[in-house]
């Protein structure tokens, strides 16, 4: 067992934003989970897979919804309801453990993000349980069924979700994970766009095998590496590519960028020109799904599309990206357990709406030596 210093959680968080892939949410508002625990005189205790006893009881806490603003007009539809003083994810913890009539060992994040790791954290620090070095999806993914959890057939169900106002609801059965994306979407649509969930409520010896081991102290890696690169003035995007065995595949200027909410998402288009004059353009459906270099598919999900500011050297999280914006764009390689073809026939080409048979550009990359 490691117990995580701030600066780990810090490097931890930073380099989820990294494997976010432009999702995963805002990584201020997952180092403001992590200072409350820490203000508590908390402690965050990393432990691996192995570690982990088989009858030990973990749980996969998460927020979901869209990552865009909300408009006036949508704000008004919540007018008169006040938010609780109790963090939703606290709340749901709490009566979760209470339905079951068992006390969690300890959490896994459902995805590497700015704030869906930390809130993974938060309530395993705030009751003194640990964290577990594992993940299902090892990147940020848009929806319940992107996970090892939905290839191996776990159930996800039973379902706790809280929102900010304090209702909570349990999903006690469901027909399967797709049946549970769209039942905790709809309780996000009618909860001002933002829920806190936790599913898939399993011994360890159900999990074992199932989670990609190690991505916690991947991400704490990758994060040592920008912050040492940007300290040293080097290149962090082109450090973090090295490290992440991928490659900057481009680089230019934002001309055009777009954002909206639709159906709990933040979906977009991000519009990049070179000084060549070379054009790329990137989807967005929380995460950067796809981009096209002068109009021909040039990269797609599950490989991570991944964007950074070069004059800051930041990792970029939509919906941050904005026009005349610098940008730097790498390509890492995707977990090995999407690229099967069951996993790539629920997070590949076809789920960015593309009717092509996925290939990774770090192929290319590869046989010119680039990488």
């Amino acid at each position: 067992m490691t117990e995580l210093t701030r600066q780990n959680l810090e490097d931890i968080l930073l380099g989820a934003v990294i494997l976010g892939a432009g999702g995963g949410g805002d990584i201020r508002e997952g180092m403001a989970l992590i200072d409350r625990c820490l203000a508590a005189g908390k402690t965050f205790d990393l432990v691996s897979v192995d570690d982990v006893p088989d009858d030990a009881l973990i749980c996969t806490p998460y927020l979901l919804g869209a990552i865009s603003p909300m408009t006036p007009e949508e704000e008004q539809l919540y007018a008169g309801l006040a938010p609780t003083d109790q963090h939703p994810m606290l709340q749901a913890y709490v009566e979760f453990q209470n339905h079951l009539g068992q006390e969690f060992y300890g959490t896994t994040a459902c995805e590497l993000g700015g704030s869906n790791t930390a809130a993974a954290f938060f309530p395993a620090a705030m009751n003194g349980h640990k964290i577990i070095d594992a993940d299902p999806a090892g990147r940020a993914v848009p929806e319940i069924t992107h996970s090892t959890y939905y290839l191996a057939g776990l159930p996800a169900a039973p379902i706790y979700a809280v929102n900010q106002f304090g209702e909570s609801f349990l999903i006690d059965k469901v027909k399967d994970d797709q049946r549970a994306e769209t039942l905790v979407r709809a309780l996000c649509q009618v909860s001002r766009n933002d829920i806190a969930a936790i599913d898939h409520a399993l011994p360890m010896r159900d999990l074992r095998g199932v989670l990609i081991p190690g991505t916690i102290s991947k991400a704490m890696k990758l994060g040592e590496v920008w912050r040492e690169s940007l300290a040293s003035k080097g290149n962090p995007a082109s450090a973090v590519a090295v490290a992440g065995k991928g490659a900057i595949v481009f680089e230019g200027v934002v001309e055009h960028v777009t954002y909206k909410t639709d159906r709990g998402f933040t979906v977009g288009q991000i519009d990049i020109v070179a000084p060549s004059g070379e054009t790329m353009r990137i989807s967005v459906k929380n995460e950067n799904m796809a981009c096209w270099l002068d109009g021909a598919v040039y990269a797609t999900v599950p490989d991570l599309i991944c964007l950074f500011d070069t004059d800051s050297g930041a990792p970029i999280a939509n919906p941050d990206c904005c026009a005349e914006q610098t940008i730097a764009v790498v390509i890492l390689p995707a977990p090995k357990q999407f690229l099967t073809d069951e996993g790539l026939s629920i997070f590949g080409p076809k789920y960015a709406g593309i009717d092509a048979v996925f290939r990774t550009p770090l192929l290319t990359q590869l046989e010119t030596g680039a990488v």
